[in-house]
């Protein structure tokens, strides 16, 4: 199983999120041992689809993949041949980072088909969850554009692999001291206040979220998640 972290921060919210659904994914099933790994995108060098057609050439070596050697290619036959994928991102301007955007780009267009009955390249069936970490309200976040944003990717990728679900963290920590910035559309009391209230939720939310992909990847009855029977 792999935990994608499209985050610029390997400390950050969002990667603390993955590392929490990580530890859920192994805990379901404790006789077993669970290969789990977060791999952060920004640690690799790689550019969006290319535009080059290969993976629709007719007979071509490539075809129904993607041609392009970076760091990508050997991340994507990964994933393709992995159990169970987690995908955590900070909402930037309503939508995911760039760099995921370039990712799933290059994950999903091989495998879409210009044939006039749009049957698609079968695919192994891989549960996708997906995680979000945003400085905004939940009430805000549900009055603006991002949630069809979201959804777009999801159902995307859903219909080619396989759903497990989201979870959200609104309203997060973006400075460790917002009296260095220029941030006072925000209260820094107040985003403490509601860490302190909220962030042990999310953080359960996205252990589960991780024990979820995990089941449906084994195909099994798991060990109920810790304090749930």
């Amino acid at each position: 199983m792999y935990a994608i972290n499209g985050s610029p921060r390997k400390k950050g919210n969002t990667a603390q999120l993955l590392d929490q659904a990580l530890v859920g994914a192994k805990a379901s099933f404790p006789e077993e041992e669970i290969t789990a790994e977060r791999i952060d995108l920004y640690d690799l060098h790689y550019t969006g689809c290319r535009s080059c057609f290969a993976c629709k050439r007719k007979g071509g070596a490539s075809y129904g993949k993607c041609a392009v050697r970076d760091d990508l290619h050997s991340l994507l036959e990964r994933l393709l041949n992995s159990d169970g994928v987690i995908v955590g991102s900070p909402v930037y301007f309503q939508n995911i980072t760039g760099q995921l955007h370039a990712l799933y780009e290059r994950l999903l267009f091989p495998y879409t088909v210009y044939s006039a009955d749009r049957t698609g390249i079968p695919q192994k069936s891989i549960p996708f969850g997906f995680l979000y970490t945003m400085n905004v309200t939940e009430e805000w976040f549900k009055q603006s554009q991002c949630p069809a944003f979201l959804q777009l990717w999801e159902s995307l990728i859903g219909r080619n692999f396989g759903y497990a679900g989201h979870c959200f963290a609104f309203n997060t920590y973006q400075f460790h001291d917002y009296g260095k910035y220029v941030s006072d559309l925000f209260s820094e009391m107040d985003k403490s206040s509601y860490r302190k209230a909220h962030w042990p939720q999310d953080c359960r939310a996205a252990y589960e979220l991780g024990w979820k992909i995990a089941a449906l990847a084994c195909r099994e009855e798991p060990v109920a998640p810790c304090g749930q029977s």
